[in-house]
């Protein structure tokens, strides 16, 4: 390809509307253009990305033995009806009709149409295990948009579904799908950790993230993990063990059950210093919003709720902190004033109260009691309501690994791709079955994996970039090399820079010719720019025999004879292309 021919536009700014690196260099080096809010154009440079990581993934799962189709975007109603979910999937769903009045959706996910797929294909045991997948356009109306193609609207994905006839049978295709996962992301240029992770909104029992571990502003979730184990999990689904504290208030002479004036202490740091007591002996009361209707939460006063957590223990599909105004309507409804900071789990009825596992261990300790100033210290669990005990609570840094012991690290990671054990969530509710050796009619035990196309290549870039541009993995990159004469009114450059170029494209290395008649600094700089792996300048070394070789990604440079270069970039990647 020639430069003064391909689509590409760079631009001297980064979009105004950019957060993450990866959004502002994909944007300013022209691979994507925004259409509308979290949707956008894959320009030529980033479809060929794109395709990359596609066909990575194609080689992989076929591998795995999984086998490739193709589902329909747009969805039925009636199928979503039968799994259950057209009424609690959520704002995320889009809606639609058509012109015979009929409702769909456009499909964020395909569980409900491979599991009808399958019910109408699948009928003995004699057909299963069987793996399907398909990479797909997505559409998930979220809130909020942002990150470019991290969390947009469209998007591309790899999604596979196992069938089964046991546990025994999943288990094996999980970690299957797993091996599989770590070799797709190996091979683009991604080490990641598989960590433990909330199902959401797909369901099932069992499920694992594979993240990307970064230091940018685009890491979606905190990480915890161990380095004297295994032991990973998203912040959502992570656990601890706590380091020892105060639990018992007869230690600060809260040894009496008693109701005293708090007064204008609606914090915990408030209180604790008004009382002079640590807030491991505070139980802490949070209204939630969980589906439309309130919930409390119960925790340590030194810790926090992990909200996902929670939704999962009062059984909703979203849920937010409540407003000041819908905590005094929850107030009002029980004959109560108090606001915030001064609430108690006891005497608030039709609501769900969920005790985070630390209040389990609390003796005389204080609690708020629906009356404002006031609270009651020398407080147990008999003085206090609660439908539950469940973990609801954030793990934090340098607490102790449930699994060794050690002090848990965190970081930040972006995630890549998903595996789930769905179990018999889909198909139960939509009587997809098979008949068993038996002849008796079971239903599918089912698996899901998911790998985001769009987001894997958004996530390279947030690896590996610098200051001056992205610097994509070699198996990823749109072109290998580009070769930049210095001068293109130098006949010799020119000439030397086709026979670089003609003799790269007849080995089938991807290469482009900047041809253009520009300043040799605004090539090197969208060379740089748009990242690719390798770059030969011709230039005033050429009145030696060389040319500069120079490697992106360590930004390594070498004077060589023309076919030395050649011959150079050649070996490094079809070494890469073997691998």
């Amino acid at each position: 390809m020639r430069m003064s021919k391909l689509f590409v536009q760079t631009l001297r700014e980064f979009p105004s509307d950019a957060e993450v690196i990866s959004h502002k260099y994909l944007v300013k080096a022209g691979y994507i253009r925004k259409l509308t809010s979290g949707v956008y154009s894959y320009l030529p440079l980033m479809w060929r990305v794109l395709k990359k990581v596609e066909n990575i993934v194609r080689e992989e799962m076929d591998r795995a033995g999984a086998q490739e189709l193709l589902m329909p975007f747009v969805q039925p109603k009636e199928l979503w009806q039968e799994s259950g979910r057209w009424d609690v999937y959520g704002r995320e769903l889009m809606r639609l009709k058509d012109r015979h009045d009929r409702e769909m959706c456009l499909g964020p996910t395909h569980e409900e149409i491979i599991t009808s797929v399958a019910r109408d294909g699948l009928k003995s045991y004699k057909q299963l295990p069987v793996n399907l997948y398909q990479i797909q356009s997505k559409f998930r109306d979220e809130v909020r948009p942002r990150f470019g193609l991290l969390r947009g609207r469209e998007f591309i994905m790899k999604d596979a579904y196992s069938f089964s006839t046991s546990q025994e049978e999943l288990d094996k295709e999980y970690e299957n799908m797993a091996q599989a996962y770590r070799t797709i992301f190996n091979r683009c240029g991604l080490p990641t950790k598989m960590v433990q992770s909330d199902s959401g909104a797909i369901g099932g029992s069992v499920s694992h993230e594979f993240m990307v571990i970064t230091d940018t502003d685009a890491g979606e979730n905190d990480v915890f993990y161990c380095d004297d184990c295994n032991y990973s999990a998203n912040s959502n689904h992570a656990v601890s063990t706590l380091p020892e504290a105060p639990t018992d208030g007869r230690e600060y002479n809260l040894i009496e059950t008693k109701i005293v004036d708090t007064p204008d202490t609606r914090t915990i740091e408030e209180l604790c210093e008004f009382l002079k007591v640590p807030s491991s002996l505070i139980c802490k009361c949070l209204v939630y919003i969980a589906d439309s209707e309130p919930a409390l939460a119960l925790i340590r006063g030194d810790k926090q709720v992990e909200e996902t957590k929670l939704m999962n223990a009062v059984g909703a599909n979203e849920i937010r902190i409540a407003t000041a105004e819908e905590i005094e309507e929850l107030m009002k409804k029980n004959n109560y004033s108090a606001r915030a900071g001064f609430i108690g789990p006891k005497g608030i009825n039709g609501v769900r109260v969920i005790a985070d596992n630390t209040i389990k261990e609390l003796k005389n300790f204080v609690v708020g009691i629906n009356e404002n100033d006031k609270h009651l210290v020398g407080a147990n669990l008999s003085d206090i309501r609660y439908d539950e005990f469940a973990d609801i609570r954030l793990a934090e840094r340098n607490e102790y690994c449930p699994q060794c012991g050690k002090p848990l690290k965190v970081t930040r990671g972006i995630e890549v791709g998903n595996i789930f054990q769905l179990g018999t969530k889909y198909s139960e509710p939509m009587n997809a079955i098979y008949l068993d050796s038996d002849g008796k009619a079971k239903p599918y035990i089912m698996g899901c994996y998911g790998i985001g196309i769009s987001r894997t290549a958004a996530a390279a870039v947030e690896a590996h970039h610098d200051e001056y541009g992205i610097k994509w993995p070699l198996a990823i990159a749109p072109y290998h090399v580009v070769v930049v004469p210095v001068s293109t009114k130098d006949e010799a450059q020119m000439n030397t820079a086709e026979y670089i170029y003609n003799r790269l494209n007849a080995k089938s290395i991807e290469v482009v010719l900047d041809d253009r008649n520009e300043r040799p600094g605004v090539k090197f700089k969208d060379a740089d720019l748009i990242g690719f792996p390798f770059r030969i300048t011709v230039g005033k070394t050429l009145q030696d025999g060389k040319v500069e070789l120079v490697t992106r990604e360590n930004g390594c440079k070498e004077e060589l004879s023309p076919d030395e270069a050649i011959e150079r970039v050649y070996k490094i990647i079809i070494s890469n292309t073997e691998q």
